[in-house]
């Protein structure tokens, strides 16, 4: 397979939306809280995800939960933490995403994951993209969590690229170990973050410029 062109993806926040995602069922159970509990969620994800590398990511989703309501001071309900791990299948996809996939198969590009959750959650988060993927590498599989290379070198390994291009939102967990691998990324500054750019082979606000970005020319 190495004279296949190879797109990689983060796929949350990336391809799914996943601040919305965790805001909105946040708010479910605890109304008004959302946004708060949000903020607070992203300052523990990795906290979490460093003190147990090899954890499902359902747990990760529920622990780093009830890490951000108790820092924020809201009563979550023990049979209520786990909401994030039921609802994340039903998590919106970017509006532009499925139209840029779409005209990257067709102009011949292999598409795959490289992404911070379980197999059984991706398999699930699938069937909405709607467009087919040639390749996964999970945290599951990966066994660790992105900063960490191992997503990057397992797909390396079993892949061998002779392109290869990888595609992310988070500036931390992509950006930065795409960069000290050598990959070509590109970097989707979806919230205008400050981070330096030029670690990134280039930067787009969302994918409805990505086929352009790889050569693809648009259809009349």
């Amino acid at each position: 397979m190495s004279d296949h062109r190879w797109v990689t993806f983060d796929c949350f926040g990336t391809l799914i939306d996943w601040r919305h995602g965790i805001a909105t069922l946040a708010d479910l159970v605890s109304p008004g809280n959302g946004a708060r509990l949000l903020a607070a969620y992203n300052r523990h994800e990795h906290q979490v995800q460093q003190a147990e590398p090899t954890p499902r990511y359902r747990h990760v989703l529920t622990e780093t939960l009830r890490r951000a309501a108790a820092e924020e001071k809201i009563d979550l309900a023990d049979d209520d933490a786990d909401v994030l791990a039921t609802g994340i299948p039903y998590w919106p996809v970017f509006p532009e995403v499925r139209q840029a996939l779409a005209e990257l198969r067709a102009a011949g590009w292999n598409l795959a994951l490289l992404t911070n959750c379980d197999r059984d959650i991706i398999g699930q988060t699938l069937r909405r993209l709607r467009v087919p993927f040639d390749a996964t590498v999970t945290a599951e599989d990966a066994g660790a969590y992105k900063p960490a290379h191992n997503h990057f070198l397992r797909f390396r390994q079993s892949y061998e690229p002779a392109q290869w291009v990888h595609v992310a939102q988070s500036y931390f967990h992509d950006v930065i170990p795409a960069g000290e691998l050598g990959v070509r990324c590109i970097w989707v500054n979806r919230h205008g973050a400050p981070d330096d750019p030029a670690l990134a082979h280039a930067v787009l606000p969302d994918l409805s410029g990505l086929p352009l970005a790889l050569g693809v020319q648009p259809q009349d």
